[in-house]
């Protein structure tokens, strides 16, 4: 009896660790349980808010992404401008090295051509002080003198050198002639051209003095012939430097309209032509008087 009254107290005893086991057990569980839901949750909190940041960050790299994607396109554009400016600068200095050598051939020509005017010009005012020095001022009220480019031009009004209506060389003009003589053989390499010039009134054919004379051709030629001949036979000027020639009415310097006009026109014009060699010569040395 005892000894089953003692086995059934330990299988009491024993229901009973077991039963307060179980329930101890059983409230560890739910505690566990609870603290495992609360970080369950804070987790899952976390969790999202990870996946959000993620989810930031991912859109921000790409945005990142983008933006260094523009930069490298922006870099290579620039460069490409850049390439293209360093292109454009090495052509325009070639082209701006290529203007400044036109513009200094264009000042050495223009030097050059101040320089020649003003040899020109010297060359001009000695021929012309070397022609006019010995004419009297009544003289020159009546010899119209020019010097261009180094060729002169003396031209005498037909009652210096003609008889009235005529081509023979009158008494008067003989002082005048010595003096151009003196000057042609100064420079004795000169040609000189004798020009004979009309007005445009028809010659009278009936005068004695125009026997044989058919018009202002002839006449023209005729008083350049005097002249040419006067200069040879009694200044001794060598004959083949002369020319004789004649332009009628056909070359006026003034209106035939006035009586004015057809004096300045009926002139005799000596044209003495230097040589190229001869014309830089004349600036530094004047011939010496005889």
């Amino acid at each position: 009896m005892n000894l089953k009254f003692i086995d059934m107290k330990k299988k009491v005893l024993m229901l009973t660790l077991i039963a307060g086991t179980l329930l101890v057990s059983s409230c560890a569980s739910k505690k566990e349980l609870l603290n495992c839901q609360t970080e369950n949750k804070e987790l899952s909190s976390n969790y999202q808010d990870s996946k959000e940041q993620l989810a930031a960050t991912k859109a921000r790299v790409a945005s990142l992404e983008d933006q260094l994607a523009q930069q490298k396109r922006d870099y290579a554009s620039l460069q490409g401008s850049l390439d293209k400016s360093l292109t454009n600068a090495n052509s325009n200095n070639i082209n701006i090295s290529k203007l400044v050598d036109q513009i200094n051939e264009s000042n050495r020509y223009i030097r050059h051509l101040v320089e020649v005017k003003s040899k020109s010009d010297s060359l001009n005012l000695v021929l012309t002080n070397n022609l006019t020095r010995s004419l009297s001022k009544d003289e020159m009220k009546e010899v119209d003198v020019q010097v261009l480019k180094g060729v002169v031009y003396i031209s005498l009004a037909d009652n210096m050198l003609y008889k009235s209506g005529s081509y023979e060389i009158n008494d008067r003009a003989a002082e005048t002639l010595s003096k151009i003589a003196k000057i042609i053989m100064d420079y004795k390499d000169y040609d000189v051209l004798i020009e004979g010039n009309t007005d445009n009134v028809a010659v009278n054919t009936m005068a004695p003095s125009m026997k044989n004379i058919r018009n202002n051709w002839d006449l023209s030629a005729l008083r350049a012939s005097s002249v040419v001949q006067y200069l040879q036979d009694h200044y001794g000027v060598d004959p083949k430097r002369l020319t004789a020639g004649g332009r009628g009415e056909f070359n006026p310097i003034a209106t035939n309209d006035t009586e004015i006009g057809k004096q300045r026109n009926r002139r005799t014009q000596i044209i003495i032509t230097p040589k190229l060699d001869q014309f830089m010569d004349l600036i530094d040395k004047a011939p010496e008087e005889k």
